[in-house]
């Protein structure tokens, strides 16, 4: 709702900039979306790592 707001603002401040701003965004999307997909996947690996090497505590603990 914020980003509606101010691109209302940015319409009325300076329309051609604004007009340009609704056609790149789903471009400059499509061009993030792999970084996105990657950093994932790098979340997820280090996920499974820390709990691959925490798991034996986890063990121990339920004693």
């Amino acid at each position: 709702m914020i980003s509606f707001l101010l691109w209302c603002i940015l319409f009325v401040l300076c329309w051609p900039l604004a007009i340009l701003g609704i056609l790149l965004y789903p471009i400059v999307w499509l061009l993030l979306l792999p970084f996105r997909l990657l950093g994932f996947a790098i979340d997820l690996s280090f996920d499974f790592i820390r709990n691959l090497f925490m798991l034996p505590f986890t063990i121990a603990g339920r004693r």
